[in-house]
């Protein structure tokens, strides 16, 4: 039996669809994206705000943005992440109308229309372009899993359900897993 191939999309593909259409490019297919519930939100103003809150009082240059906001990797991959953390260094280098390649950390909140893909497509895309710090922020489990590379290859640092998590691109910045979940 034949099938037919399905199509895949291109960074100019994804570039035709309306501004905020709820869309990722995962490995040239157009991923649907349907809007966050509340508590996922709430989870990403925390964490926006602890690592925003952070940078000022550290004085650091670097700068959080939450999503909706574009980060392209390669022609095929074109995702928004809930939470992403860009250096000062690297702010000329990536900051452009859309984050143009890997930045340093990348935070995603599963929810069940995206685990999937958080969990495998988008980890090893992440890991492939060279994101430093990948945090998965898991709801349902109230889990925290950060994700370090080393040699090219994400290692599970840290797996948490109570206590403080720590970032090596960060350091001094702690966040309270049980008050972040309260």
């Amino acid at each position: 039996m034949h099938t037919a191939e399905q199509k895949k999309y291109t960074e100019a593909d994804y570039n035709l669809l309306e501004e905020g259409a709820p869309f990722q490019l995962i490995n040239g297919d157009l991923i649907m994206s349907p809007a966050p519930i509340a508590y996922h939100q709430i989870l990403s103003g925390k964490l926006f705000k602890a690592i925003d809150n952070f940078l000022e009082q550290q004085v650091l240059d670097g700068i959080c943005l939450f999503s909706p906001i574009d980060v392209r990797l390669d022609d095929e991959n074109t995702f928004q992440p809930d939470l992403i953390y860009i250096s000062g260094e690297r702010k000329p280098e990536l900051l452009h109308n859309q984050i143009m390649g890997a930045p340093d950390l990348v935070v995603e909140i599963l929810s069940p229309s995206t685990a999937y893909y958080d969990l495998r497509q988008k980890k090893d895309i992440y890991e492939r372009f060279g994101v430093k710090e990948y945090l998965i922020v898991d709801p349902l489990a109230k889990n925290i899993e950060l994700f370090v590379l080393e040699n090219e290859e994400f290692v599970l640092k840290q797996k948490l359900q109570k206590g403080t998590i720590s970032f090596q691109i960060l350091p001094g910045l702690q966040i309270d897993v049980q008050k972040l979940f309260a």
